[in-house]
């Protein structure tokens, strides 16, 4: 049985829209209104086709904040915290001292000395605090901040009629303002791989920019969303999740579990020449012995769902295992993220996905993100 440890604000609307609370990271999460097919894709295509409102608040917000906070970041964190100019917002991993996968953030710079970062389930809070130890440095966890992430073409048209500059923010962008009259901090972020905004807020103030939201959009398509669509639009956006497609839940036969960088594909949140952050040496040393890549799958003649732990063969020879799969008719594929042996992760390789009831299906390794290929959605200007 879940400890819940902590609450949302929102979540008698949640419980209002036949939302039952399950945890998530310690927070009760409406991780559905209505558990049917019907309402999963009516979720998923407004926030690809309109906007979605969806309360993410079971994210862990952690201010660090002192003369020491930029060196605590960049000691636990893979970027180079001295390029993220104020009001800027950047993603990082978080490794152990065996360079392993341990959390993924977004780390935003508020002020000077000021930093917000933001964490899912992994132990992120925890390696900030050991590395603030003994420093000019504070670490305070915040859940009277609030987190709403409002995703989807339609959601820079509602939030302009509010505040005209939100135009002009910039990809990984913050900015402080008001909405609806509550004081805010809203970011350009999601996990959703489509343009959006998260919107941060002191509890008292959630419901009511709740409630304003899904008014002023409700002629625009804006609804509430569950939070399990974001699994759909996070697979074919090429967005991870700690620890669902990792090994603590695909475990190694003989190995204890953690991923690196080079098989999940989150390199790229290294900086360039960085060093010193926890688990840095072991990283470059594990470039090149991957076990696994994560990677793409595709059905080429079939729209089914590749289930979660479905086997993934070539010929007779088992080659992986898929952890997430969606099917869409919006955009007419059959899609899922696998860990795949490295020697398969090429596209256009044939492939054979084995669902769990012994089901045979025709498949191709693909390279990933499948949609918004070029980041030019989620990045778009004006």
């Amino acid at each position: 049985m879940a400890i819940l440890w902590r609450a949302s604000a929102l979540a008698h609307r949640h419980a209002e829209i036949g939302g039952e609370l399950e945890d998530w990271n310690g927070m009760g999460t409406a991780w559905f209104y209505d558990d049917t097919p019907e309402r999963a894709k009516a979720d998923y295509e407004a926030i690809r086709t309109k906007a979605g409102l969806m309360d993410v608040s079971g994210l862990k917000k952690v201010h660090v904040c002192g003369p020491d906070a930029a060196y605590v970041i960049d000691r636990v964190t893979t970027r180079n915290v001295e390029k993220i100019a104020p009001g800027r917002a950047s993603y990082a991993s978080m490794l152990n001292s065996e360079g392993k996968f341990v959390d993924d953030c977004v780390i935003y710079h508020v002020s000077v000395n000021q930093w917000l970062v933001v964490h899912g389930t992994g132990i992120g809070m925890e390696q900030l605090t050991t590395a603030a130890a003994a420093k000019n440095c504070s670490v305070l966890f915040d859940d009277d901040l609030h987190d709403m992430s409002l995703q989807g073409p339609v959601s820079v048209d509602l939030l302009a009629e509010e505040i005209p500059a939100i135009r002009d923010l910039a990809y990984f962008g913050i900015m402080q303002t008001r909405l609806y009259g509550r004081d805010v901090m809203i970011s350009r972020t999601g996990y959703t791989g489509e343009r959006g905004y998260e919107i941060f807020c002191r509890a008292k103030d959630a419901v009511h920019i709740w409630d304003n939201i899904l008014e002023a959009g409700k002629d625009k398509g804006v609804r509430p969303v569950q939070f399990s669509t974001l699994d759909m639009l996070r697979i074919e956006s090429y967005l991870l999740f700690y620890p669902g497609d990792n090994s603590e839940t695909f475990p190694f036969e003989n190995e204890t579990c953690g991923d690196t960088l080079w098989e999940l594909g989150l390199e790229f949140t290294v900086s360039p020449g960085k060093e010193g952050f926890i688990g840095s040496e072991n990283h470059y040393a594990s470039k090149g012995k991957e076990r696994f890549k994560i990677f793409g799958v595709q059905l080429k003649d079939s729209m089914d769902q590749m289930e979660m732990f479905a086997r993934v063969k070539q010929g007779d020879k088992d080659v992986g295992v898929i952890t997430y799969g969606l099917s869409s008719e919006l955009n007419d594929y059959s899609v899922a993220i696998a860990r795949l042996d490295p020697s398969v992760a090429k596209a256009g390789t044939a492939l054979t996905v084995v669902q769990p009831d012994g089901t045979e299906l025709a498949a191709t390794a693909e390279d990933m993100p499948f949609y918004d290929k070029d980041k030019s959605i989620r990045s778009a200007k004006g």
